[in-house]
């Protein structure tokens, strides 16, 4: 059993890998079951209306938890769902793992101003009772294991090969090159530093959030194309001509996956989660620099046909087998 505050009909990089791994486990013949905010009373969060919270969870989710009885529990998201597990499991003895998605002390920073080491001191009381803490890269996992956290688990991504190709391309009709950001568009995202930079062609946004509106009347000159799915989002992602990463705060970036499988190459900061995907690449499909500018310039020059072999080599499969891997049978005794 997973529990997630990230759930459907959330569009995030959360969603879309435990979505995916779940598809996966299925077809390997196991039995998954994923409880989301979907399956209670919510609110919606503050800042940020458009993720639902489950209000009080406790009681039902300790229903739901024992009338499925899972071999092995897995706890996603540090939101009320999320605690919520964590104080079942702990207080029966039951063992759990987590998994370190998002860097909720940044985005907290970002949103609220409240200083990242004291959110940090927080995660770090929220996973330490757990069996494992799944991360999707070594860079982060050097860095949380110097801010104290134990028995970190490697389980990186994949990316739907499928569903992102280079072909067929969205006709943009857009002066090129066209330089585009695929995601949420809000604060943590940094698309400030995107939108802002001096670059020739066009900038494209695709998708939608809190900080559309704010952005599209302070980047007028800027084409906002609107949330994309399925074989449309395919198409947009190929019709570009590099694909912009001006996060920080990610800690692995599936859309840089994503944007790879479609033949582009990638400009991002030099930060984890790129710098994980693209440094290990033996030729080159992607820049980083600190000057976002200039990574997106030196995109602009590396062969498309790079791109998509390396993707190949990301497979849901083989990231589900590694959760499979990582996850600790809910009864056993302790280590």
């Amino acid at each position: 059993m997973i529990i997630s505050d990230a759930w459907e009909p959330q569009v995030n990089g959360v969603v879309r890998t435990l979505r995916t791994i779940t598809a996966e486990m299925r077809a390997m013949g196991k039995t998954v079951d994923i409880v989301g905010p979907d399956r209670f009373r919510t609110m919606p969060m503050p800042s940020y209306p458009e993720i639902k919270l489950a209000l009080f969870p406790g009681r039902k989710l300790a229903r739901i938890i024992e009338d499925f009885q899972p071999d092995a529990l897995h706890v996603a998201t540090e939101g009320p769902l999320g605690m919520a597990a964590r104080a079942y499991a702990k207080t029966r003895g039951l063992h759990f793992t987590t998994a370190f998605h998002t860097r909720f002390a940044e985005y907290l920073e970002a949103r609220t101003r409240i200083p990242a080491a004291l959110t940090y001191r927080w995660l770090l009381h929220f996973h330490k009772p757990g069996s494992g803490v799944m991360v999707a890269t070594q860079s982060l996992r050097e860095e949380l294991a110097g801010r104290g956290f134990k028995n970190l688990r490697p389980w990186s991504r994949g990316v739907d090969l499928e569903a992102f190709h280079p072909t067929p391309r969205e006709d943009w009709d857009l002066p090129r090159p066209i330089f585009a950001y695929v995601g949420r568009v809000a604060v943590e995202k940094n698309l400030k530093a995107f939108l802002s930079l001096d670059l020739p062609g066009s900038k494209l946004i695709v998708g939608d959030g809190p900080q559309r509106k704010a952005l599209q009347a302070e980047f007028p000159d800027v084409h906002f194309a609107g949330a994309r799915h399925g074989a449309a989002l395919a198409q947009a992602y190929a019709g570009a001509d590099v694909f912009v990463f001006p996060s920080k705060t990610d800690t692995f970036g599936l859309v840089v996956l994503e944007a790879l499988a479609s033949g582009l190459a990638v400009a991002a900061y030099p930060v984890t989660g790129p710098k994980d995907i693209l440094g290990e690449a033996p030729v080159p499909v992607g820049a980083l620099d600190e000057d976002l500018r200039k990574a997106c310039l030196k995109a602009l020059e590396i062969d498309r046909a790079n791109c998509r072999p390396y993707a190949e080599r990301f497979s849901w499969r083989a990231c589900a087998e590694r959760f499979m891997d990582n996850l600790v049978p809910m009864r056993e005794t302790a280590r």
